[in-house]
């Protein structure tokens, strides 16, 4: 029992390394390789690389905060529930793979943005996907993680119609 925990742990572990790295390292290429406001397209009008940076949340959100206020909203409070998220994903063993992924994928793409602002004062963007019917705005990998972990994380909470019984360690 103890091994199969630690293995759980271990990739949990690697699931968000493995998340914060690719979002850290793709911001990294760009901020050394792409222009401001330039536009490479990858794949026509559908991928377009460009590099922007967001200094409030979501769509610019909250930028022209007060300091204070900004550190608060964006970094301190969101660390606590990225805290209360871990310990809650460490202390339930039995939790369904897919909520478990849903929520490692989530926690890992939030700690990379929370990096960039309190490393650079702002979160690096520079993917846009036009998907025809409807466009995404400016994007990055931990972006992609979080919006991932949300679809898991709702497919289990809402689609999968298995009761999910989650006990304490």
């Amino acid at each position: 029992m103890k091994a199969k925990t630690l293995i759980r742990n271990l990739l949990i572990v690697m699931i968000l390394v493995a998340n914060i790295s690719c979002d850290q390292i793709s911001k990294s290429i760009v901020r050394q390789n792409i222009e401001y406001n330039s536009r490479i397209e990858v794949i026509s009008d559908y991928l377009i690389l460009t590099k922007v940076e967001n200094t409030g949340a979501f769509l610019g959100l909250g930028k022209n905060l007060p300091r204070s206020l900004y550190q608060f909203l964006m970094i301190i409070l969101p660390l606590i529930v990225i805290g209360y998220a871990l310990y809650f994903l460490f202390k339930r063993s039995n939790m369904r793979k897919l909520l478990c992924l849903g929520i490692s994928c989530f926690i890992g793409g939030g700690l990379g943005n929370i990096l960039d602002r309190i490393l650079y004062g702002s979160v690096t963007d520079f993917l846009f996907f036009d998907f025809v019917l409807f466009h995404t705005g400016v994007v990055n990998m931990a972006d992609i993680s979080v919006t991932i972990g949300f679809f898991f994380i709702m497919y289990e909470l809402y689609f999968n119609q298995r009761k999910l019984k989650l006990k304490t360690i």
